[in-house]
C-alpha cells in the first residue's frame, strides 16, 4: 500500500503557499511605500539605459548652403566646410538657401546607450578580468601552501592571512592611495588588483582543500609511470580539484561580483557609481536602485546558472569527482 503523502510535502500547496506569502510581502511594501508621499517616477527609468540624442549643425557664417565635392559648404565673404554634415541628417534648408550665422542647418537623432548599460559594461569587464586575475594567484597560492619549501609556504601563510584579515574596503583605499600611486596605475586596473588579490586568497584556500581530497595514490600512481609532478597537477589533480570545488567557486564568483561595487569609492563607474549620480541628479533614489538590485541580481542569477549547467553535465559524465 503506497504511503500517504504528507500536506506539507504536496508540491502544488507548498508552491502556492510560498507565491501568497511574497505575494503579502509585496502589498506590504507597497502600503508602506504609499503612506511615504513618494512620488514615483517609473516613466524615467528606460532613460537610464538608452535616450535619443539630437546633433545639430549650426551655420558658422552668412552665404549660401553649397554641395560640391560630397561635402558641405557654407559660401559667404569665405568658403566655410560644415564637417560631419552627410545626407544622414535631416535638412532645414535647401542647397542654394542663404543662411545666417547661428541658423540649424540640419539635426538628426540617435539611440545613445544610457549611463546604467555604460556602468553595467565596466562592472561586468572589472569582475570578468578580475575572476581571472584570482583564479591565477589562487591556483599559485594554493600550491605554494603545499610546497615541500618552507619559504613558499610561509610566504602563502602570510598573504592569505593578512588579505583575509582585513576588510575588501580598507585594501581598496590602500592599494590606490598607496599602490597606484606608487606605479602610476590607473584606477580601473587599481580596482582589478584590490578584487584578484582579495578573492585569490579565499580561491586558493578552496583549491588547497579541493586539491588535498584527492586520494594521494592517484600522485604516486602518476609517478611510478614516470609522470612528472608538474604534469600530475596539471592533468590529474588540478582537473578532479576543480571538479569538487566547482559549487564554491561559482560561489566565490557571484561574491566578487557583488563585491565589485565596492570600487565605486575610487570612482571607477561601475554600476553602483552610476546609481548615485543619477540619485544626486533626480532624486529618484528608490527606482533607481531597485533597477541597480535587479541588474545585479540578472548577472548572478546567470552565473548562478551557468554553474548549475556545468556542474550537471560533470555529473551526467561521471560525477564530480
Amino acid at each position: 500500500m503506497a504511503k500517504k503523502q504528507a500536506l506539507s510535502e504536496n508540491k502544488t500547496l507548498g508552491h502556492f503557499l510560498a507565491l501568497m506569502f511574497f505575494v503579502a510581502i509585496g502589498y506590504f511594501f507597497y502600503i508602506a511605500s504609499s503612506n511615504m508621499n513618494y512620488v514615483w517616477k517609473w516613466n524615467s527609468v528606460p532613460k537610464y539605459f538608452v535616450y535619443e540624442e539630437t546633433h545639430s549643425i549650426e551655420a558658422l557664417t552668412d552665404g549660401k548652403l553649397v554641395f560640391e565635392y560630397n561635402k558641405y559648404f557654407i559660401q559667404g565673404d569665405d568658403r566655410v566646410e560644415l564637417k560631419d554634415l552627410d545626407s544622414s541628417f535631416s535638412f532645414d534648408y535647401k542647397v542654394g538657401e542663404d543662411v545666417y550665422e547661428g541658423d540649424v542647418i540640419a539635426s538628426k537623432s540617435e539611440m545613445m546607450p544610457g549611463p546604467v548599460l555604460s556602468g553595467l559594461w565596466v562592472t561586468l569587464k572589472i569582475s570578468f578580468f578580475a575572476m581571472i586575475l584570482t583564479l591565477i594567484i589562487g591556483i599559485i597560492v594554493a600550491l605554494m601552501k603545499l610546497s615541500s619549501m618552507i619559504f613558499l609556504r610561509d610566504i602563502a601563510t602570510v598573504y592569505i592571512t593578512i588579505v583575509r584579515g582585513t576588510p575588501l574596503l580598507v585594501q581598496i583605499f590602500l592599494f590606490y592611495f598607496i599602490v597606484a600611486n606608487i606605479f602610476e596605475l590607473e584606477r580601473f586596473v587599481a580596482g582589478i588588483l584590490s578584487l584578484g588579490i582579495f578573492f585569490g586568497a579565499y580561491m586558493a584556500e578552496i583549491l588547497r582543500g579541493a586539491i588535498q581530497s584527492i586520494d594521494k595514490g592517484q600522485l604516486e600512481a602518476a609517478k611510478s609511470l614516470g609522470i612528472s609532478n608538474f604534469q600530475a597537477m596539471r592533468y590529474i589533480i588540478l582537473p578532479q580539484a576543480f571538479k569538487r570545488a566547482l559549487p564554491t567557486l561559482v560561489g566565490e564568483t557571484i561574491a566578487l561580483v557583488k563585491d565589485s561595487s565596492l570600487v565605486s569609492v575610487i570612482s571607477i563607474t561601475d554600476l553602483t557609481k552610476v546609481g548615485k549620480e543619477i540619485v544626486a541628479n533626480t532624486f529618484s533614489p528608490f527606482e533607481t536602485w531597485i533597477v541597480i538590485a535587479l541588474l545585479y541580481l540578472c548577472i548572478t542569477s546567470s552565473l548562478s546558472y551557468i554553474g548549475h549547467r556545468i556542474e550537471k553535465n560533470m555529473t551526467a559524465k561521471g560525477g564530480m569527482s
